[in-house]
């Protein structure tokens, strides 16, 4: 069989058209690959695929102000639908409050939850090996009917999906920082932003990191009419807390305990309920509350105090000193670069009409204000930033492996023909790489992503296949140098001869890789170890040996003609 592969090389090498047609055909193949990821998006990256996890949790969110009663109300119609799902062993609420802190919520901040309008479900689902659908498919697909008939009870009511990351934790998928000076212009922007987010396809669970702007009440005393009506303002504070937040008035003893038991008094919950959120239901609440003087007159505490109408005052956030908000998104199974490039230009275009904007860094962006000159600087964060940066690593650890292997190769061959020939072998696994992601999307529910740990399975195969470039031009330079083999017959019968180990090699790093290939994290670099090998064996068997034949191998190899020695001799 090798024979026969050895004569099909060296016809291969000598006829001019068959080594166009190789070289043709591998550009081709090559332009091909890249465009299959670019504009035609046959292979999206993403920084890691969704990780099959056996919990995730859902936040609830209502507009400031609403009351325990109707986050209640929401989490039920969210549990309505849980209690639907086969795979669900259990879940619980935590209606008020975040749930214990986990890996996701430690960095999502949900141990800073504790307010009436908020309220975290945790879900705990069968093991991943004793079912059929992913967690994040799960997700995807209760995402749209729990939004749906649960959102709308109440207005500005949020309900998001949060699930363990499958790499380094971040916010958010998507993450636009905005930073400026002026809190209202930052307010402003951020609106805008979140109603570009919701309509770029793809985004889902967006929010803005700030606090809604609502109408509250403040009670002023008025210490005059105090001094003139004889009731304390200790006696005005009791009454208020006493109706509104409840206090400890009194302790019990216990023959178990050493530590006193507090008495807790507080009025029910009906008698706390306002029928409105106007100035007149407050004043009527507070009428009905009334204090004794000094004189046992019955005072209504409306008489001792001033209720006005005022702005809530919205926390400030910072970062690195800097005043900004975060708007956040989550990418629904798609790869976070692509909705970030059409919401950036969606950006572009909306701004430019009341801004003057700069492009800072990849894709951030600096916009001034053409009326009064304000700067705000819009920073992508998240996920998305994770993503950037680790491509940017992995191509830099790319670049460098491949320039300390040319230079080595330099140095030991003292050519950079051959030298090139080895970079240029090792660099075509590029296209068993993306055309392998490409295939095993077909054969996939949900899309097979090139990503990060892709990037390091193909740095990996450099070494492969520059090992298998090697055994090919050092066996052909012993042929030349020390039997005098012409050119043609050296490369065709060290191809033949090296395709056998070749093939071994390539065959054991296959078999291990396919136990990585089916794992959500590891697929990526288990598919371009597989796929990857594959096209290094061919470009090591089939090109390399073209282009070694296009070089002049004789200066190389101090070739000497050697007609009396046979090839079977030791060298």
């Amino acid at each position: 069989m090798f024979k026969k592969f050895e004569e099909l090389v060296l016809n291969g090498i000598q006829s001019a058209t068959q080594r166009k047609i190789i070289l043709f055909g591998t550009l081709i193949a090559f332009i091909l690959s890249i465009l299959m990821i670019a504009p035609t998006k046959m292979v999206l990256a993403k920084m890691l695929p969704g990780k099959n996890n056996d919990t995730f949790n859902i936040y609830v969110t209502l507009a400031n102000g609403s009351s325990i009663e109707q986050t209640k109300q929401v989490t039920e119609c969210v549990s309505s639908f849980i209690v639907q799902e086969e795979e669900v062993l259990n879940s619980e609420v935590f209606l008020g409050m975040g749930s214990p802190l986990d890996f996701a919520g430690l960095i999502k901040g949900s141990q800073f939850k504790n307010a009436e309008n908020v309220a975290e479900i945790v879900l705990n689902i069968t093991k991943k090996h004793h079912r059929v659908e992913p967690s994040y498919l799960m997700v995807q697909r209760m995402r749209p009917l729990i939004q749906q008939s649960c959102e709308k009870l109440y207005p500005n009511t949020k309900i998001s999906f949060v699930e363990p990351p499958a790499g380094p934790p971040t916010m958010a998928a998507i993450v636009m920082e905005v930073y400026g000076e002026n809190a209202e212009g930052i307010r402003d922007i951020a609106s805008k932003i979140e109603t570009i987010f919701k309509e770029t396809d793809g985004l889902v669970d967006i929010d803005t990191m700030e606090d809604e702007i609502y109408e509250s009440f403040e009670v002023k005393v008025n210490s005059t009419k105090i001094a003139k009506s004889g009731v304390d303002v200790k006696q005005l504070n009791n009454i208020l807390y006493l109706a509104f937040e409840g206090m400890q008035i009194a302790v019990k003893n216990s023959d178990k305990f050493n530590d006193q038991i507090p008495i807790f008094l507080s009025l029910s919950q009906e008698s706390k309920r306002f029928t409105t959120t106007s100035l007149d239901a407050i004043k009527a609440k507070l009428t009905s509350l009334k204090l004794m003087n000094k004189m046992g007159m019955m005072i209504p505490v409306t008489e001792l105090v001033t209720i006005e109408p005022k702005k809530s005052n919205p926390l400030i956030m910072t970062k690195d000193l800097h005043q900004m908000t975060n708007v956040l998104a989550e990418t629904d199974m798609v790869s976070q670069v692509y909705p970030l490039l059409e919401a950036r230009e969606k950006i572009i275009e909306l701004f430019s009409k009341e801004y003057d904007i700069e492009k800072t860094g990849l894709f951030n962006l600096r916009i001034i204000n053409k009326t009064n000159g304000e700067i705000f600087d819009l920073v992508w964060d998240g996920e998305m930033k994770v993503t950037i940066d680790t491509f940017i690593d992995l191509g830099a650890a790319f670049i460098a492996a491949l320039v300390l292997i040319f230079l080595l190769m330099v140095i030991y061959y003292k050519s950079y023909t051959l030298s090139g020939i080895i970079l240029l072998g090792s660099f075509l696994s590029i296209i068993g790489v993306i055309v392998g992601h490409w295939i095993m999307n077909l054969f996939t529910a949900d899309t097979f992503f090139l990503t990060a740990t892709s990037l390091i399975g193909f740095i990996a195969l450099i070494g492969i296949s520059s090992r298998n470039s090697l055994l090919l031009i050092d066996f052909t330079k012993s042929l030349m140098r020390d039997k005098g083999m012409h050119k043609a017959e050296a490369i065709a019968y060290s191809t033949a001869t090296r395709a056998k180990p070749i093939f071994l090699t390539a065959v054991a790093i296959m078999l291990a890789s396919t136990l990585l290939a089916g794992d959500a994290v590891f697929g990526g670099l288990g598919v371009s170890l597989i796929f990857g090998t594959i096209a290094a064996v061919v470009a090591s068997l089939i090109v390399v040996p073209v282009l070694l034949y296009k070089s002049d191998l004789e200066s190389h190899f101090n070739f000497h003609e050697k007609t009396s020695v046979s090839i079977n001799d030791p060298l």
